[in-house]
């Protein structure tokens, strides 16, 4: 599978990488700053660009199957773009490419997973620490799941260093949910047997142990 990965250089993005190439996919990664690409393999390409620009993405997703955004900021009070920009960028570039499809990564707390992250997550922790971010989190799904492409968005629980195990829930109908935790690894996982055998296209779906 030919996999086009943006934001590589750390978190989930960083664990696809090592887990995809691991897998045997080839995979291309697009990052601002490539010197950050600490990984090297034979089945990795790098390129420079930037998730904004129609023209970077363009030509990074070009011959690729599946288009997956891990992009993340850091904590901030400012007001937050980049995730709707990115989203509105990816879905003009997928729309050129029949058949590619469109991973993204959100969160606990986007969308309707909103109040399913326990109680200091969704009391204090996300209204205090995240509500820029996961405001434009929001305006980024609702963009993905008007696109009409071929979308899945990623919702991890709250993320750990832990190893790839394979074993995790998956929900879509979140009722009574409440999520834990799961690891990066384990969300890379999941975002790679979707790429083989996809079973979850056209939802939201949460992940956690």
């Amino acid at each position: 599978m030919k996999i086009l990965i943006i934001g590589a250089t750390r978190g989930i993005g960083k664990a696809l990488c090592e887990e995809a190439l691991a897998d045997g996919h080839q995979v291309r990664v697009l990052a601002r700053d490539p010197a950050k690409m600490t990984m090297q393999h034979d089945n990795l390409e790098v390129v420079q660009g930037d998730v904004r620009s129609d023209q970077s993405v363009r030509e990074a997703a070009r011959d690729q199957e599946v288009v997956c955004s891990c992009i993340g900021v850091p904590i901030t009070f400012s007001p937050v773009d980049l995730f709707s920009v990115a989203a509105a960028t990816l879905i003009g570039v997928v729309q050129e490419s029949v058949g590619q499809k469109l991973i993204v990564v959100t969160g606990i707390g986007a969308g309707d997973s909103k109040g399913h992250g326990g109680f200091l997550y969704d009391k204090l922790f996300k209204p205090l620490f995240l509500k820029t971010i996961y405001e434009d989190k929001d305006r980024e799904e609702e963009l993905i799941m008007a696109s009409g492409l071929d979308w899945l968005i990623v919702r991890p629980a709250g993320l750990t260093n832990g190893p790839r195990s394979g074993t995790y829930r998956v929900y879509t109908d979140l009722a009574g949910v409440t999520s834990k935790r799961i690891s990066r690894r384990d969300v890379a996982d999941f975002i790679l047997k979707e790429t083989v055998e996809p079973a979850h296209f056209g939802n939201a779906v949460l992940l956690t142990y």
